[in-house]
């Protein structure tokens, strides 16, 4: 575990959505609902990738790679909270905050970057089609997925020892479902300045840097239909879904972590928090899928049989 001064808190208690037990129970199977339908959606997309022959290009990798990150970010999360909403003590261990503040941090920093990735794949795509299968081979498609995992990772780590190099001397109660670091930071007995000082700073990198590489992409693919080139039109159809995806996801992150404190209250913060951590998992196949014909036939190849056993 990470290095850290010595701390008397052993666990931390979750205050969660809501403190009436006939609402958490109401909350449990909403959520339970949405976490299967999560899991459900998203496999069912990296099996349909993976089995149908048409799909095998960089950007349903790509697609195939973001469903499981999603998976993960929401498994870390969710099933903490299910059993929260069932439990009496609705405590955390110290550990297994660190490890779901680890994970949450690695997972969404990697998803930052992967969507940056997929920007310059439709770039490519639109802009270079001649040379796309040379530029964006399955190769460098694979180096830039595990470049987005690995500067997850690298940085996730970074942030973790800052944060739990500090002492934590009471209180221990989170005004939230999760462990979040704004939240940690606030219960730390130490002088967080640098902290402080480190989250402006690498929330501001991390989110704008592959931000502006999104924004630079896709004004050159603007720019190249309006050209009207053969194809181009069909081809940016494929974008829509992705700048979709982009603006629910760098929307609330953003609203999060580089937004002036004046707006910040803990009731919102949960609110945008559900949004980012459970719901739009939920919506990523499903924004994919609509607009995407080949994705909805595979997926259709894959439920068929199912559907017509049920049926028999």
């Amino acid at each position: 575990m990470y290095p850290r001064n010595q701390s008397s808190v052993i666990e931390f208690i979750l205050i969660g959505l809501s403190t009436d037990p006939s609402i958490q129970i109401l909350l449990f199977h909403i959520f339970l609902i949405i976490y299967v339908s999560t899991l459900a959606g998203n496999a069912l997309l990296i099996v349909a990738v993976r089995t149908d022959p048409r799909l095998h290009n960089s950007m349903y990798y790509f697609l195939s790679s973001l469903s499981f990150l999603d998976i993960c970010y929401t498994s870390i999360i969710v099933p903490k909270m299910l059993e929260n909403f069932l439990s009496l003590k609705k405590t955390i261990s110290f550990t297994g905050c660190a490890l779901q503040v680890y994970f949450y941090l690695f997972l969404g920093e990697a998803e930052c970057i992967l969507l940056a990735f997929m920007a310059y794949d439709r770039f490519v795509a639109i802009c270079d089609p001649l040379r796309y299968n040379t530029i964006m081979s399955s190769v460098v498609c694979m180096w830039m997925i595990g470049g987005s995992w690995l500067t997850g990772c690298v940085i996730s780590s970074m942030d973790m020892y800052f944060t739990y190099r500090l002492s934590y001397c009471g209180p221990n109660v989170i005004n939230h479902f999760f462990c979040e670091v704004p939240l940690l930071l606030k219960l730390s007995c130490s002088d967080i300045s640098v902290n402080n000082i480190i989250k402006v700073v690498g929330g501001t990198v991390l989110l704008c840097i592959p931000l502006s590489l999104i924004l630079i992409s896709y004004f050159k693919i603007f720019a190249a239909v309006i050209q009207i080139r053969s194809g181009s039109y069909k081809a940016f159809s494929t974008c829509i879904s992705h700048l979709v995806v982009v603006t629910i996801f760098y929307g609330t992150a953003m609203f999060m972590y580089i937004r002036p404190k004046q707006l910040a209250t803990e009731d919102t913060d949960k609110m945008v928090a559900v949004f980012y951590t459970v719901i739009t998992p939920t919506l990523n196949p499903v924004i994919y899928s609509l607009r995407n014909k080949d994705v909805q036939r595979a997926m259709k190849r894959l439920v068929g049989p199912v559907v017509c056993e049920q049926n028999r």
